[in-house]
């Protein structure tokens, strides 16, 4: 059975290399010759036929590379921007990054609440791309008149003026939007390709996988070019030159997304999620002395759907049992219409357990977010404060993260084509490693990044003849920090996308994909937090603490050792978690499969 679907993964990848060469769609063929089945949330069959698969998909994907190609147009040299222009110092400047990267995912919450309850999916990545696109647009102008004076300032040399109150109030405005823009666009357009493949088709589930792998992969070829090209520029002073691009990379985006809408598959919301799950709290509450006798005569309704519109049925689970009060049913609950406050189905209490499940392992990924956000911040000053001239050419700090992306793709396609096939056939795991394994091994990657970012600040130190002026030590030495942080990202980001968009339920796609997102959001206010903390701590008296303005005066490295003993302390817990863990079973309406992933790699699939 695994020699069967690891076939059928690699017929997934061979559908999206043929859909690039403009052959014929092998996924979209075979769902035309079988058997209509209408999945969950589409209106017909017929529209099912016409409409997805992975032309569709190469859309969403172009999309989301050219999104990101502004997003990190803005974002990648953020900090030295902070520094050079605004001429904060260096622990206000990677506090303020932080707290805007946390916020741009923040958003990632509004886009997906946005999405599931009442624009859809389409409606919602069209409306924040414009949002970006306005950002943008107020960003450059902002930057031209009123911040870069004098022209070509901030580039390391030229010193630019102090900058004016109303230049800094609207670009901080401006970069808010970018965050809002691109934060609800990108967990919503994850989710929106998915929706692009039939999950009751064998073939559309794992072309499904495979392009959750695509998408961090589209994702890093956009910041491919943010991180070499327009670093290169904005170090040396066109800050206003990479803005605009940013801004034409985001407009020919939002161009060839909606040149795909007539070949689309669209998802219809399902409703506000917030009322169903205070629901069953309330239902709960209410008939809290009332004991549940027996499961089975628990409150369900009939036909294949359930009573949240165009979503599956989910079967009963033992987690959280005090829940399944809710479900009971009452003399007073035999009436109609009935109170949802009341009286809520076995799906609904469900669908409030899956959130809650996921809460814990969510709550683990957060530690490694704070590694994933030193690279915008830490990793930058570092790399600014050591020897950037590589022969005669001058190598921007902030470019160094090329290696991260780099390390992203190349990782991806190892993972995806090598490693997915030889540990499948030893697991027995079509998937190779459960998506629970893959972001325990991303965890474990992301804390020996940290080991080898504090060796490299070790080393820096010893080679810092002048506290006044850089290091001599390379910036190449920060590389193998950069490639840990980039093969990790291929376990735990991709991996937590395929766990939370798959766990989620069909009411909240779009909430389970921007977990993923959420979960960087909140590094990047921990991140925030401990350098707050520990410059409270340690720069006392005449101790400038391990994050000064001259970082040749303090001690990143025990900053680095300090989040490598918290990523240790948080893998063990996650691991308890993960061991936890049941994934919920969801009925489907042609066949009722029961399918069950767990930690430890176990599948089993039995009829319900």
């Amino acid at each position: 059975r695994s020699e069967d679907v690891i076939q059928q993964r690699e017929e997934a990848d061979n559908g999206f290399k043929s859909c690039i060469n403009n052959n014929d769609d092998d996924d979209n063929n075979s769902r035309e010759n079988a058997t209509p089945i209408s999945p969950p949330n589409v209106v017909a069959p017929s529209f099912k036929k016409k409409r997805g698969g992975w032309k569709s998909a190469i859309l969403v994907l172009a999309n989301q590379a050219l999104a990101t190609l502004a997003f990190f147009g803005v974002g990648v040299n953020l900090v030295l921007f902070l520094t050079r222009v605004l001429r904060q110092e260096n622990a206000v400047a990677a506090n303020n990054v932080s707290v805007w990267t946390g916020t741009v995912y923040l958003f990632s919450l509004v886009g997906a609440f946005l999405s599931d309850s009442y624009w859809g999916r389409f409606l919602t990545c069209t409306v924040f791309q414009l949002i970006l696109l306005l950002g943008l647009v107020i960003l450059s102008l902002t930057s031209w008149l009123f911040l870069l004076d004098p022209k070509g300032c901030g580039d390391g040399k030229l010193v630019c003026q102090e900058t004016s109150v109303i230049g800094e109030i609207i670009f901080y405005i401006s970069i808010y939007m970018v965050a809002l823009g691109y934060g609800g666009h990108q967990p919503t357009c994850a989710t929106f390709g998915a929706d692009q493949f039939d999950d009751s088709d064998p073939k559309g589930e794992s072309s499904k996988a495979a392009f959750f792998c695509y998408f961090y992969f589209a994702l890093n070829c956009g910041s491919l070019f943010s991180n070499t090209v327009l670093v290169y520029y904005e170090d040396n002073g066109y800050w206003t030159l990479g803005f605009w691009v940013s801004f034409a990379a985001a407009l020919l985006g939002v161009i060839l997304f909606v040149v795909g809408t007539p070949g689309y598959r669209f998802i219809k919301a399902c409703g506000n999620p917030l009322p169903r799950v205070a629901q069953v709290f309330v239902a709960a509450y209410r008939k809290c002395n009332i004991k549940v006798s027996n499961p089975n005569e628990l409150y369900e309704v009939g036909g294949s759907e359930s009573a949240i519109k165009g979503t599956r049925k989910i079967v009963h689970s033992e987690y959280f049992g005090f829940l399944d009060k809710a479900a009971i049913i009452t003399r007073e609950d035999t009436s109609e219409p009935k109170n949802a406050w009341h009286i809520c189905t076995v799906t609904q209490v469900e669908e409030a357990k899956c959130v809650l499940k996921l809460l814990p392992l969510w709550l683990c990924t957060i530690i490694y977010s704070v590694i994933f956000t030193q690279m915008a911040s830490l990793f930058v000053e570092q790399g600014d404060a050591m020897d950037t001239k590589i022969g005669n050419f001058h190598l921007p700090a902030a470019s160094m993260s090329v290696f991260d992306i780099c390390s992203v793709l190349i990782c991806t396609g190892i993972y995806r084509h090598i490693l997915v096939p030889i540990f499948g056939k030893l697991s027995g795991n079509p998937k190779g490693l459960t998506e629970l394994q893959r972001m325990g091994v991303g965890l474990i990657i992301g804390m020996l990044a940290m080991v080898a970012a504090g060796i490299t600040e070790i080393e820096r130190l010893k080679r810092v003849v002048n506290h006044e002026e850089k290091s001599t030590l390379s910036v190449l030495w920060q590389i193998p920090q950069y490639v840990l942080v980039g093969a990790s990202e291929v376990f735990m980001y991709v991996g937590q996308l395929e766990f939370f968009n798959g766990q989620a339920p069909d009411g909240i796609k779009s909430f389970g994909s921007s977990l993923c997102m959420a979960s960087m959001s909140f590094g990047n206010y921990v991140s925030s937090l401990l350098v707050h903390m520990v410059m409270l701590i340690t720069a006392r008296g005449d101790s400038p603490g391990w994050i000064p303005s001259n970082l040749n005066h303090g001690h990143v490295d025990r900053f680095y050792f300090l989040i490598m003993t918290l990523t240790a302390i948080d893998v063990v817990i996650y691991v308890l978690f993960a061991k936890w863990y049941k994934p919920a079973t969801f009925l489907e309406a042609s066949h009722r499969l029961e399918r069950e992933t767990t930690f430890d790699g176990d599948v089993s699939v039995k009829r319900v």
